[in-house]
């Protein structure tokens, strides 16, 4: 077995744990994790308001809504992800009250919008660490998402976090994109200078 496969065979092991993990938290816990994230410091945006990829949670994800709403009112643009198989997920402008679609995988897409390239991204995980990797689903959608904006501009890239997704490593394939900052309801945690 070659070493990337060894290690896409622990990523696979990890995300069954990682999301029975984050499917037990409580939903009181869950709302009140939202609106932590909603209320912290977000100096690590460095920017004047421009477009914020956001997602509409599904399942058990972290609810970055309530956060999208306060980056809205302080002038962002929201933008939704479209499906595309096998390319980088697409990005369409958005507010809230829009209609949405169910999208592949169960996720709702715009049903409008027009196509924009975000400036900073929030992004859903399974589990993270402190190098700021992220666990994602496998499918590499937003992987692929943040090499490519990379190449075309600098962009902040978040995830979205309670405590108990956090991990003592990650494995990391050379294709994984680390994201700049994991949000939880108690700190910002950002990149480290090392990989």
């Amino acid at each position: 077995m070659t070493a990337t496969l060894e290690l896409e065979a622990q990523k696979q092991a990890m995300r069954a744990k990682a999301r029975a993990n984050r499917r037990a938290v409580p939903t009181d816990v869950r709302e009140e994790a939202a609106l932590a994230v909603a209320r912290m410091d977000l100096s690590m945006l460095h920017a004047e308001p421009g477009v914020l990829g956001v997602y509409y949670p599904v399942r058990s994800e972290f609810d970055c809504l309530p956060l999208a709403i306060r980056l809205a009112d302080e002038g962002w643009r929201l933008a939704l992800p479209v499906i595309v198989a096998g390319a980088p997920l697409e990005f369409h402008e958005w507010e809230f009250g829009a209609p949405v679609a169910t999208g592949p995988f169960g996720i709702p897409q715009p049903v409008d919008g027009q196509v924009t390239s975000p400036s900073a991204l929030m992004v859903p995980l399974l589990a993270f660490d402190r190098r700021c990797y992220r666990l994602g689903y496998g499918a590499g959608f937003y992987d692929r998402t943040l090499a490519a904006l990379r190449r075309q501009n600098p962009i902040v890239a978040i995830g979205l976090a309670f405590e108990g997704q956090e991990v003592p490593e990650v494995p990391v394939c050379s294709y994984d994109e680390r994201l700049d900052w994991i949000l939880t309801p108690s700190e910002a945690i950002g990149a480290e200078e090392k990989a």
